[in-house]
């Protein structure tokens, strides 16, 4: 029997048709602005992906520090401060073109995650730096996201990844070390194994 041609939804209906019409929970969830129970979340979060988008593109980036770290300035406001990083600042060109933002916040050990979508401007203000200084050093800039809808994310997708299962967790080992991938994309021009041998000394002193 031939293989059935592939079959594309392309409209609305056809979705919806297929997946039906969200629970009431779904619905109830989503409020316009930091309630306290989300407030919880955020406070004992120390990670969030990011994601932008922009007429060249998107882009999805880590966020961390010790929990906290994003801060509720009111409960229509986070700010998170810009640690040093690659310097490609994807995010951040992304916001000059598009204010648009989404967050997802993960907390260790808790299936929920908290998902958080607003508008964001960049902030240089030096008292506001000073506000999110860490080991003496400032962020190069502060995101202030103006919110607009909160909503926490069921536990489904944890639980089935066994994301915090510590026995599902591998040797960083078993997987190509960063020098060596760098190495491969030059063809050999990059020193991958001095870039490996430095790695850890180097991540740990550029923190901040």
């Amino acid at each position: 029997m031939p293989d059935q041609a592939p079959q594309r939804i392309t409209d609305l209906d056809t979705l919806t048709a297929l997946y039906g019409e969200p629970g009431a929970a779904s619905i109830l969830k989503e409020v316009d602005h930091i309630h306290p129970h989300y407030r919880a979340f955020i406070e004992a979060s120390p990670f969030a992906a990011l994601a932008t988008c922009s007429p060249d593109g998107l882009d999805v980036s880590p966020r961390g520090d010790p929990a906290g770290f994003v801060h509720i300035e009111d409960d229509k406001t986070l700010m998170i401060p810009d640690r040093r990083g690659n310097n490609r600042v994807d995010s951040l060109r992304n916001i000059l073109a598009d204010p648009r933002v989404a967050l997802l916040f993960l907390v260790p050990g808790v299936g929920e995650t908290l998902r958080v979508n607003g508008r964001a401007e960049i902030r240089i203000e030096p008292g506001l730096l000073e506000r999110f200084a860490m080991d003496g050093k400032l962020p190069r800039s502060v995101l202030v996201i103006h919110v607009e809808t909160v909503f926490f994310q069921c536990s489904r997708a944890l639980v089935r990844s066994q994301l915090w299962n510590p026995a599902t967790q591998i040797e960083r080992g078993a997987l190509p070390s960063t020098g060596s991938m760098l190495a491969d994309f030059s063809k050999g021009t990059f020193d991958g194994v001095t870039y490996d041998r430095e790695l850890a000394g180097r991540v740990k002193s550029t923190l901040y």
